[in-house]
């Protein structure tokens, strides 16, 4: 999925360094849907999603003044939320994934079939959540998130090469987690 329009992106930051509270408001909007899910998927809990997002905010607000725009606006934005959910992770204890809004449905289940739906993907999400730092935030990246290993490569500082090689490792530890699911 490729990012969303810079020159949008670029606009409304320039507006906003010089202190329009609309076009920051704008850009929020534009990209809150994006964060959240980040953070969600990072940190597996929604409460810890939401302060995520708060602090990106206000993080953001504050560090417009130094985007330089020698990187994508999304690509800096999406450095601050990573960065900003594995400092929320090591600085409190491992949530306990409460996901169940994210569980699918099958259409004309039985409550047995929804229970085991749910348990499928609590498995997925805490096969996730015992993932490494660097292997977590490439699935999520990659995986989740839809974005090429050129974006995650330059979001996470790291060489395409890393990416490939984290995304493969944290797939198969995922799918070793996962073995008796199938």
């Amino acid at each position: 999925m490729p990012f969303r329009d810079e020159e949008a992106d670029l606009w409304l930051v320039g507006k906003a360094r010089g202190g329009d509270l609309e076009a920051f408001e704008v850009l929020l909007r534009r990209h809150h849907g994006r964060i959240y899910r980040i953070a969600l998927r990072m940190l597996g809990n929604h409460q810890d999603a939401e302060d995520v997002v708060q602090e990106v905010f206000i993080q953001l607000w504050t560090a417009l003044a130094g985007f330089a725009g020698t990187s994508a606006f999304t690509t800096w934005l999406y450095r601050i939320v990573v960065n900003r959910c594995l400092n929320y992770r090591r600085s409190r204890n491992p949530g306990v994934f409460s996901l169940d809004a994210e569980c699918p449905t099958p259409v004309a289940a039985g409550a047995e079939d929804v229970a085991m739906a749910r348990e499928r993907v609590r498995a997925v999400y805490a096969a996730i959540d015992d993932l490494v730092p660097q292997q977590r935030s490439v699935l999520v990246l990659c995986q989740l998130e839809g974005l090429s290993y050129r974006e995650a490569a330059v979001v996470l500082g790291i060489s395409e090469a890393a990416v490939r090689s984290r995304l493969s490792r944290a797939r198969r530890v995922v799918l070793d987690r996962l073995e008796g699911w199938t």
